[in-house]
């Protein structure tokens, strides 16, 4: 089995905060995470995907493809997004990264090609913090 990881970039905003709380409940949780004017970050995505190499190209996929299949379904929604308003496929739920990571798999596990598996989700939040998703 081989791995192959992809690395991408995205800037977005979002806040902390759950609606069933009291502000002064969000803020001891989340912070400052949970500032009413929002935060941003400069997210690192790493998308693993695995399978067998191909005897005619030695690739287990073309790897320009998969850059394409991240940008149509993941980073086009997300880069310069209030992740908490613009992103669909979060509405209803935390605007954590642990949920950001779980959401981005879902968006790109319909639209591999059959002979690769999506293997990890790894989203950087900050140089420091960063989540992994193996589905």
């Amino acid at each position: 089995m081989v791995y192959l990881t992809r690395v991408e970039h995205f800037n977005a905003a979002h806040k902390l905060f759950n609606p069933n709380w009291s502000r002064e409940k969000n803020e001891a949780v989340f912070g400052v995470c949970a500032n009413e004017n929002w935060h941003g970050h400069n997210f690192d995505l790493y998308v693993t995907v695995k399978g067998e190499p191909d005897t005619d190209t030695g690739f287990i996929m073309d790897v320009k493809k998969l850059s394409r299949l991240i940008k149509e379904h993941v980073t086009d929604k997300l880069d310069h997004k209030n992740l908490n308003l613009d992103v669909p496929f979060l509405k209803g739920k935390m605007c954590s990264t642990e949920n950001l990571a779980v959401g981005i798999w879902n968006e790109l596990i319909p639209h591999l090609p059959e002979q690769v598996q999506l293997h990890c989700i790894k989203l950087y939040e900050t140089p420091r913090i960063f989540v992994e998703y193996f589905g």
